[in-house]
């Protein structure tokens, strides 16, 4: 079967998306890439985001493919399934412009993985598929559907749900190849601010899932479970890479724990990585490995400066404020850029959070202005507020969010507007 795997022509005016708006590589395509070529398939990645394409070049190019399969994501890469754009209107405007070039059409990502029913009427697609799609994609290649769990499809008039969203192994995936002109073209160093790119990044997936649960993070239904690639699966990913040219990679694991034997194989390579992880699960002599490793960005979940602040976040903390303060400080002796990411939650004082963000800027650790959490539909927060998720669940998180708040992060100016108005625009 020949398979287009698309990444849509991303936009972002007028969202509340979180994440970072430059383009980076679509893993979850990479991995399915890897996995259907394995299997006999002939796909071929059309990321219309990385090379700048109009939805008219999109068109073009998927149909000269003459694919039989058409995947289509509804999150701009893995890195932002758990913080996607709430509103749907870019893959809805991709999915209409590509409807007729295939007879299958399949929607992939966080919206069918949480609310399969409304993101297949959205996008009228003729699959969705719930949860981490590398491997159920395979087996809807190889032309099953009944029996498949993890898909949701139209059958006799109705909407059919077909089992919950599903994981996929993971541990085994080798190391992802990717073509040189996708690397040519990702100049962006995800999180980086020590220094200036002077050749291309790229991001590496070496751990999946979390084992922890704060009520903020919609992981459930995907990317959940933890799951570690053995180091020199990671190692050889990297060796590729870096005789692609690249200079940095961000590692896109939901929390990076410590690992010695990946961290000493970066020792010495002349790599400079970012990370995302929880300070408090690293000890001092660790984050000096860490340093020593290439690493030049962590990014540390804190969240909240108040014991009752942790607690309502389920963040299950062992350290005091105090002595996360010291870890972060011993991190940044060791790594150029060091930020403590923090929440807005009614539990910290905002004079003590402003005095805290003082003393740490002071010291050389990045404290952002707290951010004001969105209750993510599959996040314990949503269904803390409504139950579980239902048909109409973005668009109540979305009128909540804009009803709640005024302001909403450092890098955000504009005020979004309402999701329905989004999604009614790319169908005008």
């Amino acid at each position: 079967m020949k398979i287009a795997l698309v990444n849509p022509p991303w936009r972002y005016d007028g969202s509340i998306y979180f994440g970072c708006r430059a383009p980076h590589l679509p893993i979850e395509l990479g991995c399915a890439k890897q996995l259907l070529d394995a299997a006999g398939h002939d796909s071929t990645i059309v990321d219309a985001h990385l090379f700048g394409l109009t939805l008219a070049d999109l068109v073009e190019q998927v149909r000269d493919l003459r694919p039989d399969m058409i995947v289509i994501t509804t999150a701009p890469t893995y890195l932002f399934w758990r913080c996607a754009p709430p509103e749907l209107r870019v893959p809805q405007e991709t999915a209409r412009a590509l409807r007729e070039l295939a007879p299958l059409l399949v929607a992939i990502g966080p919206h069918g993985s949480t609310t399969p029913r409304a993101a297949l009427r959205k996008l009228d697609v003729d699959l969705v598929v719930m949860g981490e799609s590398e491997e159920t994609l395979v087996r809807i290649a190889a032309g099953e559907r009944d029996g498949v769990p993890g898909l949701c499809f139209q059958e006799g008039g109705a909407i059919r749900v077909q089992g919950g969203p599903q994981a996929a192994r993971f541990v085994d995936m080798a190391p992802l190849a990717w073509p040189d002109a996708f690397i040519a073209r990702h100049h962006h160093h995800h999180h980086r601010f020590d220094a200036e790119p002077k050749a291309p990044g790229a991001e590496v997936e070496a751990s999946r899932g979390c084992p922890y649960n704060c009520t903020f993070c919609a992981k459930e239904n995907f990317r959940n479970g933890y799951r570690r690639r053995p180091p020199a699966s990671v190692l050889a990913e990297v060796d590729r890479l870096q005789r692609q040219g690249i200079e940095y990679v961000y590692f896109i694991d939901e929390i990076f724990l410590p690992n010695v034997e990946l961290l000493e194989g970066l020792v010495g390579r002349g790599l400079s990585f970012g990370v995302q992880t929880r300070i408090d699960l690293w000890k001092p002599d660790q984050l000096a490995l860490l340093g020593r490793a290439g690493c030049v960005s962590v990014e540390a979940g804190v969240e909240s400066l108040s014991p009752e602040g942790r607690d309502a976040l389920a963040k299950k903390c062992r350290l005091s404020t105090d002595e996360l303060a010291e870890r972060l400080l011993a991190a940044k002796r060791h790594i150029p850029f060091v930020q403590a990411n923090l929440i807005e939650v009614p539990q910290d004082d905002d004079e003590t959070v402003q005095r805290w963000r003082d003393t740490m800027r002071n010291a050389g650790v990045w404290a952002n202005d707290p951010v004001p959490l969105f209750p993510y539909p599959g996040s314990p927060d949503y269904r803390r507020l409504w139950g579980e998720p239902d048909d109409d669940a973005w668009e109540r998180a979305h009128a909540w969010y804009l009803e709640q708040f005024v302001g909403f992060s450092e890098i955000q100016e504009e005020r979004p507007r309402p999701l329905h108005e989004l999604e009614r625009e790319c169908c005008a």
